[in-house]
C-alpha cells in the first residue's frame, strides 16, 4: 500500500550489474587480502556462532580501515586491465544522458516548480517561476554550489512556506541519511539562523507560516521516533517534542494533506499504521489521533471536502479497500466502504479531484489506472497496450481540475511524462525521456513476459528485454535481477544505461518473485517471516526456466541483487551456485541473525514483522538456516562482486565485509571474489549523477570482461 500523505523522502535508485572475472593468470600472482581471525562466541537459545569477523564491526578501528583499503587496493589492482573499458562505457552511458535536462514544471500555490541540470554538473537546481513559465527564473538551491567541498552531498526535503517567502530543506554530507535542516528567505536569499540537526530531512510548514513540524531520529539506532515544533528565528533547543513514538518497532514521520488543510503524523510498522491529525491553522493545538492503533490494521489517509478517504485492509481485506468517515469521526467505527476489497485486484493508490477518483490497482502483475468521475456515470481505464510497462501518476497537486499527469514507461520505451484530459480523455506527452547519441531505437528490442513455474507449482512471471536479432541457443548473457522484500514491487522500467549491456547482446531478465507485491498483498505475505525462503527459490526456479527455454545458460547467467535483494544473492549463490556464472551483491544484507539480534542497529526492531524476531527461536532457527553469512560452505562459487558504503545506514559495511572475508576462506576452485566499499557514501552509493555511474560503469565492465567483451 502506498501513502497517500505528502511526505518528503529522499529516494535512492540502485544502478545494476554483477559480475565475474576471467583474468584468471592475474589472480595467481596478486594475494588476496586474508582478515585476521578473532573468534567471538554468539550465543543464544543455547546455540553458539562462532563469528570469526566480529571485529570488522567498529569503524573506528584503524584496522578495519586498512582492511576496507586493502580490498579496494585488491580489487583496483586485479581489475586494472578493465580500467579503460570502465572510463569507456562510463562515458558512453554518459554521452546517452542530455546533461542540460528539466523536469516538467508543476504549478503549486501561485508558482512553477522546475528541476533542471546543467551540462556537466553531477547535481541538481532547483527553482522556480512566478504564475507563468516565460516569468524571469528564481534559483531556490543549486546543489554543486551547496556540494563543493564534499565528497557526499545530498538535498532533501525541500518545503516551501504557504506564503511562499520561506523554504526549509536537509542536507546531509556524509550518506548516512541523518540530515540537518535549515531555512531560507526566499526573498533575501538569506540563510537563517535556525539549525536543526540529527533530523530525517523532511518538514512541513503550518499555515501560519512560522511555524515547521520536523522528524527527529534516535542518535543510535536512527529511528525516526520524535516529532517537533519549531518556530521560525528561535533556536532548536526551544523546540517542542509534540510526539514521541516508544514502540521499538514504528517509525514515525510527518506530512501535510494535499487539501492543506491538515498536518499528519504518521506512524508505521510492517503490519499497523496509526495517524494524528492537527488543523493546518492552529499550530499550537494538539494532534488528534485518527484511528488508534490495531495490531495489524493499515490504513493511509486522504482528506477532500468535509471527509476523509482511506485505504485499508479492515476486516481482512489483503488488497485492500476504499472507505470514507467525516473529518470529524474519524475511528474505524465511522468508515463507510466505497470501493470493496478484491481477490485479485491490489489497491495501491489513490488521486482525488473535484470531478473524479483516480485509482492505481495492480492485477496479473500489471498496473492500471483507473478514473472513476463522482457522478458514478462512464468509469474506465486508461488503455496500455504492452506486457512490461509501468503506469503510475506523479504531481498532481491541485483538486480543481480535469488534467490527471502521470508516467509511462516500459523495458524497451523511455519515460514519459502525460498530461491526460479525463473529460475529453485526450493526452499529451509533455517530455519524453530523451536517449542521445543517435543510435537508439525502441523497435530494435524486444520485450516479453513469460511465467516460470516455482517449486510448489506457483507460476512466477519474468519481464524480459533484448535485441529483435537475438537468437534463443543457450549462448546470451543474461542479467536476471531481483528483490523480492518489504512488498516492495519490481517494475519494468527504462534504463539508458542498461544499453551498454543489451547492445552488447545482454538479455535482461526482471523476476517479480514472492515477497514483493507484483501479484497482489498475498504475493508479499508469501515471502516473508517463515515463508522468506519462497524468495530465494522462486529466483533459482526463474533461473531454471530461463536456461531450460534456451534463453542462457549456466556459463552465461548472471544475478544481481542489492540490500534485501543482496540476501538474496547470498541466499542463491549458497544453494544454487551452480547455476551462475557472475554475481553482484550490493550492500548486501546478509549477515541476518547478528544484525537482527542487535537492537542498536539502525531499523532492526521496526522489521520483526518483516524477517521475524530471533529473540524467538522458532524464528531464530528459521533465519538461522537461511542466513547467507552463517551459511557459507566450502564448495564453488560464482565470480562474486560485492559493494558497500562505510557510512550505510541501513545495511551497515560490516556485513559485506565480513560476508566476503568468511568466503574467502571457504570457496573452491579459481573464480574471483572483490569486495569494494566506498569510503565516503552510503546505502544509495555516489551522490551526484555522473560519480554513479563510474560505479555502474565498473559493474558492467566486470560483468562484460567474464563474457569476454573489451569494447
Amino acid at each position: 500500500m502506498k501513502n497517500t500523505l505528502v511526505f518528503h523522502f529522499v529516494c535512492v535508485i540502485f544502478a545494476s550489474s554483477f559480475t565475474t572475472i576471467k583474468a584468471q593468470s592475474m589472480s595467481h600472482t596478486i594475494a588476496a587480502p586474508v582478515a585476521k581471525i578473532l573468534p567471538k562466541q554468539l550465543k543464544k537459545h543455547n546455540q553458539v556462532r562462532t563469528d570469526n569477523y566480529f571485529w570488522l564491526n567498529d569503524r573506528e578501528n584503524p584496522e578495519v580501515i586498512d582492511y576496507l583499503n586493502q580490498e579496494n587496493a585488491y580489487y583496483d589492482a586485479m581489475t586494472a586491465h578493465t580500467k579503460d573499458f570502465q572510463k569507456a562505457l562510463f562515458e558512453e552511458m554518459k554521452g546517452r544522458i542530455k546533461e542540460d535536462d528539466q523536469s516538467v514544471p508543476y504549478l503549486y500555490n501561485g508558482y512553477f516548480y522546475i528541476t533542471r541540470y546543467e551540462k556537466g554538473q553531477d547535481y541538481p537546481i532547483y527553482s522556480r517561476k512566478k504564475g507563468s513559465l516565460d516569468a524571469k527564473e528564481e534559483i531556490l538551491f543549486d546543489c554543486n554550489e551547496l556540494a563543493k567541498g564534499h565528497t557526499f552531498f545530498q538535498l532533501g526535503g525541500l518545503s516551501v512556506s504557504p506564503d511562499n517567502r520561506f523554504a526549509s530543506f536537509g542536507v546531509d554530507t556524509v550518506g548516512r541519511r541523518i540530515y540537518t535542516i535549515q531555512i531560507k528567505n526566499l526573498e533575501t536569499n538569506e540563510i537563517l539562523s535556525d539549525v536543526i540537526e540529527n533530523a530525517t530531512g523532511g518538514s512541513v510548514w503550518a499555515n501560519d507560516n512560522h511555524t515547521l513540524f520536523y522528524t527527529r531520529q534516535d542518535k543510535v539506532t536512527l529511528r525516526a521516533n520524535q516529532i517537533f515544533k519549531h518556530k521560525l528565528g528561535t533556536t532548536a533547543d526551544k523546540d517542542v517534542l509534540v510526539y514521541e513514538e516508544k514502540d521499538d518497532t514504528f517509525n514515525v514521520s510527518v506530512g501535510k494533506e494535499k487539501s492543506k488543510k491538515y498536518i499528519v503524523i504518521g506512524a508505521e510498522s510492517t503490519l499497523t499504521t496509526e495517524y494524528r491529525i492537527l488543523n493546518s491553522d492552529t499550530p499550537d493545538a494538539e494532534f488528534k489521533v485518527f484511528q488508534p492503533r490495531v495490531r495489524g490494521l493499515e490504513y493511509s489517509i486522504s482528506h477532500f471536502g468535509d471527509s476523509f478517504y482511506i485505504l485499508t485492509n479492515k476486516d481482512k481485506a489483503t488488497n485492500f479497500k476504499l472507505m470514507k468517515t467525516p473529518e470529524n469521526a474519524t475511528e474505524k467505527k465511522h468508515w463507510k466502504e466505497v470501493l470493496a476489497h478484491r481477490e485479485d485486484v491490489l489497491i495501491e493508490d489513490i488521486e482525488i479531484f473535484s470531478n473524479y477518483l483516480v485509482v492505481e490497482e495492480r492485477s496479473n502483475g500489471l498496473n492500471h489506472i483507473r478514473i472513476m468521475p463522482w457522478s458514478g456515470e462512464g468509469e474506465y481505464y486508461l488503455p496500455f497496450g504492452s506486457e512490461t510497462y509501468n503506469a503510475y501518476t506523479t504531481t498532481n497537486v491541485d483538486f480543481d481540475t480535469d488534467i490527471l499527469r502521470y508516467s509511462y514507461q516500459s523495458l524497451a520505451t523511455p519515460s514519459s511524462v502525460i498530461d491526460f484530459n479525463m473529460k475529453t480523455k485526450e493526452k499529451e506527452i509533455k517530455k519524453e525521456q530523451a536517449v542521445l547519441g543517435g543510435q537508439f531505437d525502441k523497435n530494435n528490442y524486444v520485450e516479453e513476459r513469460v511465467w516460470a513455474t516455482a517449486k510448489d507449482g506457483v507460476k512466477v512471471p519474468i519481464s524480459l528485454v533484448y535485441r529483435k536479432d537475438l537468437k534463443k541457443d543457450g549462448t546470451n548473457p543474461l542479467l536476471q535481477y531481483a528483490y523480492g522484500s518489504y512488498g516492495v514491487t519490481m517494475e519494468p522500467y527504462f534504463s539508458t544505461t542498461r544499453l551498454s549491456l543489451l547492445d552488447r547482446g545482454f538479455i535482461y531478465a526482471i523476476a517479480h518473485i514472492r515477497g514483493g507485491e507484483d501479484l497482489g498483498r498475498q504475493w508479499y505475505e508469501d515471502g516473508k517471516l517463515l515463508k522468506k525462503k519462497n524468495t530465494f527459490t522462486d529466483f533459482i526456479d526463474c533461473s531454471q526456466f530461463l536456461i531450460q527455454e534456451k534463453y542462457t545458460s549456466p556459463a552465461h547467467l548472471y544475478a544481481e541483487g542489492g540490500s534485501a535483494g543482496g540476501l538474496l544473492m547470498g541466499a542463491v549463490v549458497n544453494m544454487a551456485p551452480e547455476l551462475y556464472h557472475g554475481v553482484i551483491a550490493q550492500v548486501p544484507f546478509v549477515d541476518v541473525i547478528t544484525t537482527m539480534l542487535d537492537d542498536s542497529i539502525p531499523l532492526t526492531t521496526g522489521e520483526y514483522d518483516e524477517w521475524g524476531n530471533p529473540n524467538n527461536k522458532k524464528y531464530y532457527d528459521y533465519m538461522l538456516s537461511y542466513s547467507p553469512y552463517d551459511n557459507v560452505k566450502e564448495q564453488v562459487y560464482p565470480n562474486l562482486f560485492v559493494s558497500t558504503g562505510l557510512h550505510d545506514s541501513q545495511v551497515q559495511y560490516w556485513e559485506p565485509a565480513k560476508w566476503v572475508a568468511k568466503l574467502r576462506t571457504h570457496k573452491k576452485g579459481n573464480t574471483n571474489l572483490y569486495l569494494h566499499t566506498n569510503m565516503d557514501a552510503g546505502h544509495g552509493g555516489a551522490s551526484g549523477r555522473f560519480e554513479a555511474l563510474k560505479e555502474l560503469a565498473k559493474e558492467f565492465a566486470f560483468l562484460l570482461d567474464l563474457e569476454e567483451i573489451k569494447k
